[in-house]
């Protein structure tokens, strides 16, 4: 196994586009590294420099104790799932789990031990004579899978590998690699746009935008405490509610407030926030944070529901608090609401998250 170092890495291509930007990034041996943002953020191209799929501009790759600048990738000891799975159609099930074991001349005898093991943690014994085009998006995918395992490489990468399996079988394939990753722990890095995918998968998370990595932590750690307002917002589902509010003080006590709200703000973000009276900043709390119901006058606000989505389990609202959309979420599924209604919604002592305007960075939260 093996550790992978960034070091400094930029990707461009051309005079005009600077795709990826100074990343540095440290994968620890048998780590699960998650790499999560929007579309065009440089994640990808970021794991393709990796594979080796993508020449580096400048900058370092180390993969173990090897610079891999210059490697080709059938020389890194790689092994990459993609999004479109890339199995040959006109081999079975066994020989596309066999083909890069038969190009290396490993001995038949070793290449069925391999794909026995393989297809044991995969569940794929039942469908080694069949071609992919009899398999499902999910079955294909497993065969996806197994084919890195068989290699036993020193690094799994995936790029987007779920995006193309409808809802149920992207739940089952993430515990799928949950468990193989238990299995077989293996440096692995994991790129997703889908952030509970990231969240879910990763020992850590980093979350880019524009090319740059803004935050690297765990998942709870980038949850509970995002570095700026586009982590803050990209991390969660429903997405954290932002409002502009004023930063006031009285009786020495601070309150953040608008003409909609007055909610006053706990001793941990005060210190931060002292400087900021009279202010205008930005306020952040996730959805899951707020509930129905009456709660201290400092502590709550009232809002009009707008929109009701029913889920079954539980109740999404869609508010209205002064010129701000703000969603609740996990309301209580036999909860008697409709749009239009006025409602009271209250936050959880301690949740509230301030960021700079002008700069978007967390100020505290």
């Amino acid at each position: 196994m093996a550790a992978i170092i960034l070091d400094k890495v930029n990707k461009h291509y051309g005079a005009l586009f600077h795709a990826v930007k100074d990343v540095d990034l440290a994968i620890a041996d048998k780590e699960f590294v998650a790499l999560v943002g929007p579309s065009g953020c440089g994640k990808s191209t970021t794991l393709r420099m990796i594979a080796g799929l993508e020449d580096i501009s400048s900058g370092e790759v180390r993969i173990g104790d090897r610079v891999v600048n210059h490697l080709p990738p059938r020389d890194r000891d790689i092994a990459m799932v993609f999004q479109n799975y890339a199995l040959y159609q006109h081999m079975s099930v066994y020989d596309n789990l066999a083909f890069g074991l038969r190009n290396k001349h490993v001995p038949e005898s070793e290449i069925k031990q391999a794909i026995d093991r393989a297809a044991g943690m995969l569940g794929l014994h039942d469908l080694l004579k069949r071609k992919p085009r009899q398999l499902s998006g999910g079955q294909q995918q497993r065969v996806a899978l197994g084919r890195c395992i068989v290699r036993n490489p020193l690094v799994f990468l995936f790029d987007e590998p779920l995006s193309n399996l409808d809802a149920k079988l992207r739940a089952q394939m993430r515990i799928e690699i949950k468990r193989l990753h238990n299995q077989v722990p293996t440096t692995s890095v994991f790129v997703t746009h889908d952030q509970v995918e990231a969240m879910t998968l990763g020992d850590r998370v980093v979350v880019m935008q524009d090319g740059r990595i803004q935050q690297v932590g765990t998942p709870l750690a980038v949850y509970a405490s995002p570095v700026n307002k586009f982590v803050a917002g990209f991390i969660g589902a429903p997405a954290m509610n932002f409002l502009d509010v004023t930063i006031s003080s009285e009786n020495g006590m601070l309150f953040a407030g608008s003409p909609a709200l007055r909610l006053s703000i706990t001793e941990a973000c005060a210190g931060a926030l002292a400087a900021w009276q009279g202010r205008r900043v930005i306020m952040g709390v996730r959805p899951e944070h707020l509930a129905l119901g009456d709660g201290a006058p400092a502590r709550s606000f009232q809002a009009r529901v707008e929109v009701v989505e029913q889920l079954g389990s539980e109740i999404l609202l869609e508010t209205r608090v002064g010129g701000a959309r703000v969603t609740v979420a996990r309301v209580m599924a036999e909860t008697m609401i409709a749009a239009g209604d006025q409602v009271r919604l209250s936050v959880q002592p301690g949740r509230l998250h301030f960021f700079d305007p002008e700069t978007e960075n967390v100020i505290a939260g």
